[in-house]
């Protein structure tokens, strides 16, 4: 009896002390739904004449801190960021430990944003905040405003929003070398709110940064900024968006490097569309090269004929730079010719049949390709190679419901380096007219402005389907579209180059306008479906 006594004894202690370790909701039990409530802090918040090094924040319940280094953002910036503790554990409290001096006659405040949660049910405390002054009062100014992306449709998340204080040390190249006066972020909506600040003049500027140091870098930042000088209390709202954009950076040569054996990238920084190459080495008569610059990529390839030499020299310009360059080649091996399709069952009305290589084609023999309908009678085609990839188009009569089968024997391509290739065999069908949709546009342009119309769909809304240009009002068809989800914005093209221009903080110069159409927003168009819309630009 004594054994079994001893036993259930046991047993009730481990249930109990079981129970006890638990910090989760009871089974049973109500969920959880209520944020953590801040308690008291030590020193107290809102505290004046503040010469602490160490503050303790206490909760009613036990907390964690999630992303603290995206969530917390101190205004005045610090030299040294204080330590926040404890991370990576429950507590029902959070200390702050100052390393940095701190600047008189100044209110500090320590933003959290959302990155206060309770244990249990990740409940946020949204938007918490501690105050302090080193002076004599708490400044309580605020203002409010907004932020978007000049091109990109999703909302910018993560965007650090800065003022500048302008009083006689001010100069526009501050936002290159100081930390600004003040600090917040729109987290994860485009809205953000300044509080506790002083009174005076402001330049208030927007950074999407790579790294969140607060100071602008041209060359991995997205920068915007208030074309008028905030006066506060005056402007406590910020009534146009600030908008957000990349600038295009000054032309600069890197390199030239031979990737395979002949092949040489030339690498550049900035705007390089009249960037041309030219060999100042002597070659053989039946030299050949190809220059094309690699899409999204800061590079222009060149490929030639191989031949006997240790290195090759060229003659790099753009506009008003020149430079010699010495490429050294020590590659022994080719890059094997390797050739696909653009398409893979379907071939939309849309679309054109192309073949990709890595390699530039220079020589196709027809006679050695071939393209049957599923009657197995044999289409005509035209091929055209494009200049800024290495793609072979074929254009031919496509019909509805068809489909089709492409052959091309050996040696029907050979690329710069005479090799040829494989066997290629596709088979593809295109479908009913009835299968498509149709968007008009009837465009009222009524300051007759130049205006870039395109047509968006893809991940983000960002892929180009297609673009027009007009000056005047006009009504444009979108036909034989996929049933899928479309947006339309136009591009004010105040320069009339036929290009969206982005911006420079230094000219003080807004990247040109983007306008979304509300009406074809993300919005999805069905099969055999014609939508008529009304685009007003005024």
């Amino acid at each position: 009896m004594r054994t079994v006594s001893k036993f259930l004894f046991l047993l009730v202690l481990l249930v109990f002390v079981s129970n006890c370790a638990r910090t989760g909701t009871p089974e049973g039990g109500p969920k959880d739904e209520e944020a953590p409530l801040f308690v008291t802090a030590n020193p107290p918040y809102e505290s004046i004449k503040f010469d602490k090094k160490e503050i303790k924040i206490d909760f009613n319940e036990y907390i964690v801190l999630k992303e603290l280094n995206k969530q917390l953002v101190v205004s005045p910036p610090m030299k040294n960021p204080p330590l926040i503790s404890p991370q990576g554990s429950a507590s029902k409290f959070i200390k702050i430990e100052i390393l940095d001096t701190l600047k008189l006659n100044t209110t500090y405040i320590f933003n959290f944003g959302n990155s206060i949660q309770d244990n249990n049910e990740a409940n946020k405390l949204e938007n918490f905040k501690y105050v302090f002054s080193t002076g004599d009062y708490i400044d309580s100014l605020t203002t409010i405003g907004s932020v978007r992306d000049a091109k990109l449709l999703k909302k910018p998340k993560e965007v650090s929003v800065l003022l500048y204080r302008i009083d006689s040390a001010f100069n526009d190249s501050i936002i290159y070398k100081e930390k600004p006066s003040y600090i917040t972020n729109n987290i994860d909506s485009i809205g953000f709110k300044f509080t506790n600040l002083r009174k005076g003049k402001y330049l208030m500027l927007a950074l999407k940064e790579s790294v969140s140091d607060y100071i602008f870098n041209p060359k991995t930042d997205k920068i915007g900024f208030a074309t008028d000088t905030i006066q506060l209390p005056k402007d406590s709202i910020i009534n146009k968006p600030i908008i957000l954009f990349k600038e295009e950076q000054p032309y600069q040569f890197k390199r030239g490097k031979e990737i395979t054996k002949g092949k040489i990238e030339f690498g550049f920084e900035g705007d390089a569309k009249n960037m041309q190459i030219k060999m100042l080495s002597n070659v053989p008569k039946d030299f050949k090269s190809v220059s094309k610059f690699e899409i999204e990529k800061d590079t222009l390839n060149f490929w030639f004929t191989p031949f006997e030499a240790d290195s090759l020299n060229f003659i790099v310009t753009n506009n008003d730079f020149l430079d010699t360059v010495t490429v050294k080649l020590r590659k022994k091996k080719l890059d094997s010719l390797i050739m696909s399709s653009s398409i893979k069952r379907t071939l939309h009305f849309r679309d054109t049949f192309f073949l990709t290589s890595n390699n530039p084609i220079i020589k196709i023999d027809t006679s050695k390709v071939s393209l049957f309908d599923k009657d197995t009678l044999a289409v005509n085609y035209k091929t055209f190679r494009s200049k800024k990839e290495n793609k072979i188009g074929f254009i031919f009569d496509k019909k509805p419901k068809d489909k089709y089968r492409f052959k091309a024997l050996p040696e029907a391509f050979n690329d710069i380096y005479g090799i040829p290739n494989d066997t290629l065999k596709y088979y593809f069908a295109t479908k009913e007219i009835e299968d498509y949709g149709r968007i008009t546009l009837k465009v009222n342009n009524v300051n007759s402005k130049n205006l870039i119309i395109e047509l968006l769909s893809g991940k983000d809304q960002s892929e180009i389907i297609t673009r027009k240009f007009i000056a005047t009002s006009s009504t444009i068809v979108f036909d034989l579209l996929e049933p899928k989800n479309y947006t339309i914005r136009v591009i004010i093209d105040e320069n009339k180059n036929n290009k969206w221009d982005t911006g420079s903080f230094l000219n003080k110069q807004l990247a040109e306008k983007i306008i979304y159409h509300d009406g074809i927003k993300d919005a999805e168009l069905r099969a055999n479906y014609f939508l008529e819309e009304i685009f007003t630009i005024d």
